[in-house]
């Protein structure tokens, strides 16, 4: 049972096999790194929560990289830093730049043990304590270049008033991101008015949105959001008479409550979402061009979580802390394997589904440590059916299964894109059309009602 992971960082060889084996027996999870570069690589495939960071080391020392780190823009983990004879001077230095303590070689075990315990604890409060001061979005994405990437995209568009659009697939945390960029901009102040598209009445969408000038104490939405930010949940599920009244408020900054004659200024900051490929759905959405150009005139993608799963262990571990400090929920905490299945599978639903998942195993209760089993059983009991393969769970498969499911779902996309002409299909997948036909055959694909060429 893992109680946390610590990178060792020395070029003695001696000295991180036994640092390594000892941390071990004590639970921790350990990596080792012989030199900077070593260390910058195991830090970006996933933050420690302690390091133990040699001085003297042949490329970079120790405080060079100490320094460096406190410069990027990820979670702090506490560092202890290791000094020979001699470099102690340089080590109270090291605790000036932000270290968190030093331990003189050669070692004393058990001095080293308590600095580690007492390192991992102060680590502990100071990330539930950041987090607390969090927006949404830095305490509930991860850590990944991906999501940092995305942090400083909103972060520059934040202070804008142009319209901004939020592409991403359901579950993927859009309305976080929009609360953050309202958080992070001008606006900050004012009111975010949240508007779910499907719940605006087409049959007086006008008095929904504007307001009517006989009943002052029943504003409309635009009323609402003035001088802050009106949040538009799927845009594409907005009816056409409110998409008017929208576009009309948009187009001539301005809009007039029912019953009344003097316009009043729209002000306020537009941010919409929409699922990926909403272009291309124009024509069965019903949704208006001439609004999805206003909407779009800045454009964010949200990923899925399956862009950056490197971060599903962090965010399990942020979401059980958050959960068991607000919703008294038992503790309890994943195992390695169980983490690594968990990395490894594709979230259909994304974040929201991590968060379900997570909430489902303290309720349900059992051993502080979640097994791999466990996982498994819940991961077959909530299994979604249909979902294109991206976002299938091909590891819950045996291998046989799992390759037919694969060459059925490339099979069949490649085919659409061929235009259902297997010839070009033979062509575009470097397989000899008599066999292609067999493999068609027996996948079950059906290319009977496409035409050849």
């Amino acid at each position: 049972m893992s109680t946390g992971r610590i990178l060792v960082v020395d070029d003695e060889a001696d000295i991180r096999g036994l640092l390594k084996e000892i941390l071990s027996e004590e639970g921790y999870d350990v990596d080792v790194a012989a030199d900077a570069g070593q260390a910058r690589a195991s830090r970006a495939r996933a933050t420690p929560d302690l390091v133990l960071l040699d001085i003297w080391m042949p490329d970079t020392d120790g405080i060079t990289l100490l320094r460096e780190w406190s410069t990027l823009p990820v979670e702090d983990c506490p560092v202890v830093m290791m000094s020979g004879h001699g470099t102690v001077e340089t080590a109270v230095e090291a605790t000036r730049l932000g270290a968190f303590d030093y331990v003189e070689k050669p070692l004393s075990l058990s001095k080293l043990l308590r600095t580690v315990e007492r390192a991992m604890d102060a680590g502990k409060r100071r990330r539930l304590t950041a987090r607390a001061h969090m927006p949404p979005l830095l305490a509930t994405f991860g850590k990944s270049r991906i999501t940092q990437q995305l942090r400083a995209e909103l972060t520059r568009v934040a202070p804008l008033s142009a319209p901004l659009l939020l592409v991403g697939e359901p579950g993927s945390g859009r309305e976080a991101l929009a609360r953050f960029t309202h958080e992070s901009g001008p606006r900050a102040a004012r009111a975010f008015v949240m508007l779910v598209s499907s719940a605006v009445p087409d049959e007086n969408a006008e008095r929904f949105l504007c307001g009517d000038a006989a009943t002052a104490d029943a504003p409309g939405q635009f009323d609402q959001a003035q001088g802050g930010t009106l949040f538009i949940h799927e845009i594409e599920d907005l009816s056409p008479r409110a998409q008017r009244v929208l576009l009309g408020a948009i187009e001539t900054g301005s809009y007039t409550r029912v019953g009344g004659t003097q316009p009043l200024p729209f002000n306020a900051r537009i941010i919409a979402t929409t699922q990926p490929g909403a272009e291309d759905r124009l024509a069965s959405s019903g949704l208006r061009r001439d609004l999805l150009a206003h909407l779009s005139a800045l454009l964010v993608r949200v990923p899925p979580l399956r862009e950056y799963a490197e971060d599903v262990p962090e965010l399990l571990r942020f979401y059980v802390d958050r959960m068991v400090d607000a919703e008294q929920l038992p503790f309890r905490r994943f195992s390695v394997a169980a983490q690594n299945r968990l990395r490894n599978y594709p979230w259909p639903d994304n974040l929201r589904q991590l968060r379900s998942l997570v909430r489902r195993m303290l309720i349900k209760g059992g051993p502080e440590e979640i097994h791999l089993d466990e996982i498994e059983t819940e991961l077959a009991a909530n299994a979604p059916s249909n979902e294109p393969l991206v976002k299938q769970d091909l590891l819950a498969l045996p291998l046989r299964e799992a390759r037919e499911h694969f060459e059925r779902a490339y099979l069949q996309q490649q085919l659409l894109l061929c235009n259902g002409k297997v010839g070009q299909l033979a062509k575009r997948v470097d397989m000899e059309r008599t066999h292609l036909y067999r493999k068609l055959r027996s996948l079950g694909v059906d290319f009977r009602h496409t035409t050849d060429d």
